[in-house]
């Protein structure tokens, strides 16, 4: 029983060990971009383009970065989501019963997962070359969609896993059908977990830099069709930071700044959003 006891306070002292690495981590990042980045954050930040030397510490904001950032995270959700809702569905509801097939699946997409964002910037450019094609949004939408797919089907994988098989059995028993089941009963009953891993796909997609570096280009302008080239929040701050003037620098903090607060309005609204949606679930 000593044991045992002892056991038990090690791996608690761990994991409260564990979570405040984490919490103080998370705010000395957060600390560090309010301390360097708030004195150079203004509203001429985000309301203008970069006018003409502006990396050399003159007039203009990243507007063109923000925009882009938008764009290119949407369309890249939106594909997502279009291939990994069915994937994830077909996964738990029509292949239910070849666990072989399921759990090669769930590895293949772990695998993916595990890739660095880099080989999938550097895939998407190879495609490129061979296909003629230039830098542009669309082709930063396609390799970022690529880049997000396993995360999100993965995760509304495992939120479709906690479904009870009575549930699934009450449809079937009631004369649903496969597909009624999977889009009418578990879409509801998943929707809040649903939501959660749309948001974690875009929060990935918005927030890479590396996976764009070589398929969208960059420029300062507010890109108006898919066929030209477009900036990121993520490349603006690296390419800031690549500065060796000391304006420019705080200049990439605020721009961090920037995206942080993006991320945090997305992830309180979608939890708003989640709450309304709870009502649709049965409870059990």
């Amino acid at each position: 029983m000593r044991i045992k006891k002892t056991e038990e306070q090690l791996f608690k002292w761990l994991m409260i060990g564990s979570t405040s690495v984490i919490v103080i981590a998370l705010l000395l990042i957060i600390i560090s971009i309010l301390y360097k980045g708030l004195p150079s954050l203004s509203w001429e930040m985000i309301s203008q383009t970069p006018k003409g030397g502006f990396y050399f510490g003159k007039e203009g904001g990243v507007l063109n970065a923000i925009i882009g950032s938008v764009y290119l995270s949407l369309g890249a959700t939106f594909i997502a989501l279009l291939i990994g809702l069915p994937v994830s569905l077909l996964m738990n509801v029509f292949l239910i019963k070849h666990k072989h097939i399921i759990n090669t699946i769930r590895f293949f997409l772990d695998l993916s997962w595990g890739i660095p964002s880099i080989v999938y910037g550097a895939f998407g450019f190879t495609i490129m070359i061979y296909s003629g094609m230039k830098s542009s949004l669309f082709a930063g939408i396609i390799t970022v969609s690529l880049f997000i797919l396993p995360i999100m089907i993965r995760a509304m994988d495992e939120v479709l896993k906690n479904i009870p098989m009575g549930l699934m059995e009450a449809s079937y028993s009631l004369g649903s059908t496969r597909s009624e089941t999977a889009f009418k009963v578990f879409l509801k009953q998943c929707s809040t977990g649903f939501i959660t891993a749309i948001l974690l796909s875009f929060g990935r997609a918005i927030g890479d830099a590396a996976s764009v570096l070589f398929t969208t280009g960059y420029t300062d302008y507010i890109p108006t069709s898919l066929n030209q080239p477009t900036a990121t929040l993520p490349l603006s701050i690296f390419f800031q930071l690549s500065s060796p003037i000391g304006e420019v620098k705080s200049r990439a903090y605020a721009s961090a700044l920037i995206l942080t607060i993006i991320i945090l309005v997305i992830s309180i609204s979608t939890r708003v959003i989640s709450k309304r949606y709870d009502k649709h679930k049965i409870k059990f």
